[in-house]
């Protein structure tokens, strides 16, 4: 890996950002680190529908940061991904991706030709009759969708040469990953955007769980500009004036906005909750040890305390950089810190380059 650089692209709701690593026989090391932010509508839901304006974006991403290369790597996470673990024959490698489409196309709910199709394999397991199975999380995406993202990226001037999940992003840049396969602890990975959240629950980095919430810190913000009458900007610093918190305001406007913050946030609470439930209702499920917290929208001050208090499970700040060494990345150590929960999915992308 000597020598070598990757750059992850993440196409979010609110804005566009990348990371480029290099992979050298000191390490990994953050070289540059770049965003700039979208209008309003150009992407919806992590979904792109402004193909021109997000190229745009990442244009002007490119030329502000100065990144190294125009290779990069995408992720995708929206209502038109489809996550599930399967078991399938086992067969090959080779082959079982070959056949993907014939052994899945009555597992998803779109027809395979209109799906751009993976396979993660997670384990081999006994089926009916003692036949040999590989258990694994298959994840089908619209090739509409997957195009309109390669369209913005091939639009801005760039050569997408990789598209993952940004849920197996997360996981590589904040998981607790067992090295030596002696079996790690159950971590559940929540990395919350502006409106997409991505729920990993992993066993030593290998995934057992995969869940894509379309909520995130926009919702709080949108719940509280209506309900104020107060722009979105006002709103967004409302926020984060006030955050998740058991104290009582004196003013009659702070109390009335703390309301409407602590209802959206503790629905959030909840679908988060709902998901690690429903995780530990299914078969052979482990106790969830830890819950690593990220994303823009993980700064509400107070969303911890109150996912930790929900779930009953101890909760950490996520750190994309926390195993990177840092080169000159021309950032600030405060410009740095306050990236840093941003920076989950485009680390996680370009990681993905070594693996």
């Amino acid at each position: 890996m000597a020598g070598r650089t990757a750059i992850g692209l993440d196409i979010g709701t609110s804005g566009v950002r990348a990371a480029e690593l290099s992979f050298g026989k000191h390490g990994i090391a953050l070289q540059k680190f770049g965003q700039v932010a979208l209008p309003d509508g150009a992407v919806r839901d992590g979904e792109v529908i402004a193909p021109d304006i997000v190229a745009g974006a990442i244009k002007q991403l490119w030329e502000h940061t100065k990144f190294g290369d125009k290779k990069v790597i995408v992720g995708v996470a929206n209502q038109k991904v489809i996550v599930r673990q399967v078991d399938l024959p086992w067969q090959p490698e080779a082959e079982l991706r070959e056949n993907l489409a014939y052994q899945v196309q009555d597992t998803i709910p779109m027809p395979v030709e209109h799906a751009v199709l993976d396979f993660y394999a997670m384990e081999e397991v006994v089926g009916e009759g003692g036949a040999r199975m590989v258990r694994g999380l298959l994840v089908a995406a619209s090739r509409d969708m997957v195009q309109a993202q390669l369209d913005a990226v091939k639009g801005a001037g760039l050569t997408p040469v990789m598209v993952d999940l940004t849920a197996f992003a997360v996981l590589r840049s904040l998981g607790d990953v067992d090295e030596l396969g002696l079996g790690g602890q159950m971590e559940a990975l929540v990395d919350v955007g502006a409106r997409v959240t991505n729920i990993v629950i992993h066993e030593g980095g290998v995934p057992r769980f995969v869940r894509i919430l379309l909520m995130g810190g926009a919702d709080v913000t949108d719940a509280l500009s209506e309900r104020t009458g107060s722009s979105n900007a006002e709103a967004e610093a409302r926020k984060h004036e006030g955050g998740m918190h058991d104290a009582t305001p004196d003013d009659p406007t702070a109390q009335a906005a703390r309301r409407v913050i602590e209802a959206a946030g503790q629905a959030f609470v909840d679908q988060v909750r709902g998901s690690l439930d429903y995780y530990m209702a299914s078969p052979g499920a482990r106790p969830i040890e830890r819950l690593v917290l990220a994303g823009g929208g993980s700064r509400l001050d107070g969303l911890a305390e109150r996912l930790q208090a929900a779930t009953r499970i101890e909760v950490h700040r996520g750190s994309p950089f926390g195993d990177l060494s840092i080169g000159k990345t021309g950032l600030s150590p405060e410009q740095m810190q306050f990236v840093e929960p941003l920076a989950a999915v485009p680390v996680g992308l370009a990681l993905g380059a070594a693996s």
